[in-house]
């Protein structure tokens, strides 16, 4: 697919409420992508996200749905009549359990005038040290492996990407092609602090890796023009 450079980064509104969040989007008038997660969810609640596409953003809703089949195809369903068009949820819940979300949202834009939304797999959580996935978790598949099979089962199941680690594009879109998606989180431009972020890429190698999209949230949000951090985000980009 051919995105402009904007249309390539989504912005984690992490570690923001509300007001904030609504704030910021409108300072940066060329942003299109915003992600809402947890913390700005439970602050602010299904209106955050209307307010936000109210500013013309398109939203990815980052709540990481997790549970028995009926659970997970109410909350998406219950996220796609928001309008939101980037859903996530765990790969581990099972392809029953992925089967029924994807149908769900499907049926709820649909009935709501909505094109479909994209639900994207979590795989492994780019905070997770490989060593320390091993040790704490009991896996004793390696993360190298352990994503390409969650990514194959999310894809059988039909859902439309996944969230990896930049580390693991190469790999993914190699099994999985456009228009799979491949959103990545992890992404620190050159010189930018890592954070809590272990397995991380520039914009410009994960994009060559063959991300579909880009989650960037602090190296942006708290930089001290983040219009400016944006543009530069989009320049390293084009």
């Amino acid at each position: 697919m051919n995105r402009s450079a904007a249309d390539r980064i989504i912005v984690a509104l992490d570690g923001m409420n509300p007001e904030q969040a609504l704030g910021f989007a409108q300072a940066v008038p060329e942003l299109l992508w915003v992600k809402v997660g947890l913390e700005l969810f439970v602050a602010g609640g299904p209106v955050v996200v209307q307010q936000l596409r109210d500013q013309g953003k398109r939203v990815f809703l980052d709540l990481k749905f997790h549970d028995i089949p009926a659970t997970m195809a109410g909350a998406c369903r219950s996220a796609a009549r928001l309008g939101a068009e980037l859903i996530t949820v765990h790969a581990c819940a099972g392809s029953e359990a992925l089967r029924a979300a994807q149908a769900a949202a499907a049926e709820s834009a649909y009935a709501a005038g909505f094109q479909s939304p994209t639900l994207l797999a979590v795989t492994v959580l780019t905070s997770w040290d490989p060593a320390r996935f091993a040790s704490e978790l009991a896996v004793a598949e390696p993360v190298a492996s352990y994503v390409p099979r969650l990514a194959a089962l999310a894809a059988a199941s039909g859902i439309g990407g996944c969230v990896c680690s930049p580390l693991e594009v190469g790999a993914l879109r190699s099994a999985h092609p456009e228009p799979f998606a491949l959103v990545t989180p992890g992404i620190r431009p050159a010189g930018a602090a890592l954070g809590d972020q272990q397995r991380v890429m520039t914009p410009a190698q994960a994009i060559a890796a063959g991300s579909s999209q880009l989650v960037i949230g602090r190296p942006i949000t708290a930089a001290a023009d983040p219009a400016a951090a944006f543009a530069a985000c989009c320049g390293e980009l084009a």
